[in-house]
């Protein structure tokens, strides 16, 4: 266990969605708070300046304008991109407003439009076969090409992370194929592969059984003060994180959807053991600077004083 160790601060991209997961209307309030790709750039980028590392964020036509911006600038390759795929949001949308075949007929449309040879043969090939695992490398490739198009080649791609929607449904399946392919295909081309979750404890369990080595992978779960979405109890989640063998968590949800300030937040992260990471959404310059110049003397410079 590492107490100590230094931990990766990362800019989250909720705000940049309107996303709450308190309220439609906290929601509706953010949505406006930067309203220009230049002005979401410039919150990651101050970000950056004041101690993150990082942008964890969802492949989207939100952010992938951002990191667009961002290698206009020359700025990019300053920056680890933590990338979550898919943007489930968006996907249910689709298929609410045209069902799980006009969902499909989009999927594969944007692959073959995103001028991806590799990608068009393979998700082809896939079809051909009706093989789950060829179809996950097609679409793998599709969203790694898309942010590779909108940062650049030179970009730090550190991370590809499965959206919790899939993660938890393939935990719940017990569909071991699915993460052992993930993990494959991410490995072979040097990204880190990750999971995004809401059953950290239930995750670690199944990956035992399926002698997975975690160590690998990076892991984006819910810890905060109150234990808001930390599945099944805050007790459990943290007996889990310390009994890891090395640091591979980031923590999301850390002001519990508002309901903390930032110092109460790093406060409480500061004493977690064998936490890898802090990610944490901002929606003005303001709070970028004033969040990560914080984050990074609660928990970035207490390291240094701890070594």
């Amino acid at each position: 266990m590492n107490s100590a160790s230094r931990k990766t601060l990362l800019v989250g991209d909720n705000p940049f969605h309107g996303i709450s997961h308190l309220s439609q209307e906290r929601a509706r309030n953010r949505t406006g708070n930067a309203d220009s790709v230049t002005e979401k750039a410039d919150v990651v980028l101050t970000a950056i300046k004041n101690g993150a590392d990082g942008f964890m964020f969802s492949v989207s036509d939100v952010t992938l304008p951002i990191l667009k911006n961002m290698r206009e600038r020359n700025e990019v390759e300053q920056v680890e991109l933590y990338a979550i795929v898919p943007y489930a949001y968006e996907y249910v949308r689709i298929a609410t407003q045209k069902g799980t075949p006009g969902l499909a007929k989009r999927v594969a449309k944007q692959i073959a439009m995103s001028g991806n040879v590799g990608a068009v043969l393979s998700g082809l090939s896939a079809v051909v076969q009706m093989n789950p695992r060829s179809l996950l490398k097609t679409y793998l490739t599709y969203e790694v090409s898309r942010i590779k198009s909108s940062a650049g080649r030179k970009a730090k791609l550190t991370s590809l992370l499965l959206h919790e929607v899939i993660t938890d449904m393939g935990l719940a399946l017990n569909f071991d194929w699915l993460f052992k392919s993930y993990i494959s295909y991410l490995s072979e081309r040097d990204i880190v592969p990750g999971f995004n979750t809401r059953n950290f404890p239930y995750l670690v369990r199944k990956f035992k059984e399926w002698n997975l080595d975690l160590e690998e992978t990076v892991i984006a779960t819910q810890f905060n003060k109150a234990g808001f979405q930390m599945n099944p109890s805050r007790e459990e989640c943290e007996k889990t994180l310390s009994s890891l063998s090395s640091p591979i968590v980031v923590a999301i949800s850390v002001l519990a959807a508002g309901y903390f300030k930032p110092p109460q937040a790093a406060d409480y992260l500061a004493g977690l053991e064998n936490l890898k990471g802090v990610a944490v959404g901002v929606s003005t310059t303001k709070q970028a600077h004033d969040t990560f110049a914080l984050f990074q003397e609660r928990l970035k410079n207490n390291h240094a004083r701890q070594r």
